[in-house]
C-alpha cells in the first residue's frame, strides 16, 4: 500500500460517524425544506395583469384570475395563451424556488433530487 493509505476507515479526516450526523441532517433539512416549499404558493401574470395565476409548492394551479375586460368572444385564442403562459411563470417561480432550497441545503452538490 502506498504511503499514507487507507487509514483506519477515515475519508478526508472525516470519521463515519460525523458523515452518518452529516448525512442524517441534511436529510431533515431536505425534508423540512420540503414542507415549506410545499405550503408556498407562486404568482404570476400576464397580459399586463389580466390573467393572475397561483401555483403551489406541490406544482398544483390553485387559483386563476381572469379579468372579465381581458375576455374577447372574438379572441379567445389569445385569452388561452395568457393563461398559459401566467401558469407556466408561476411554475417556474416553484421550481426556482425548489432549486434555490436545495442548492442552499446540499452545498451545490447535484444528489439528483
Amino acid at each position: 500500500m502506498a504511503k499514507g493509505g487507507f487509514r483506519g476507515g477515515s475519508y478526508g479526516g472525516m470519521n463515519q460517524m460525523q458523515m452518518m450526523k452529516q448525512a442524517q441532517k441534511m436529510q431533515q433539512d431536505l425534508l423540512k425544506m420540503q414542507e415549506e416549499l410545499e405550503k408556498a404558493q407562486y404568482t404570476a401574470t400576464a397580459g399586463g395583469g389580466v390573467v393572475s395565476a397561483v401555483v403551489s409548492g406541490k406544482r398544483e394551479l390553485v387559483a386563476l384570475e381572469i379579468d372579465p375586460d381581458a375576455v374577447d368572444p372574438e379572441d379567445v385564442e389569445m385569452l388561452q395563451d395568457m393563461v398559459i403562459a401566467a401558469v407556466n411563470e408561476a411554475l417556474r417561480k416553484c421550481e426556482e424556488a425548489s432549486s434555490a432550497g436545495m442548492s442552499r441545503i446540499t452545498g451545490g452538490l447535484n444528489l439528483g433530487f
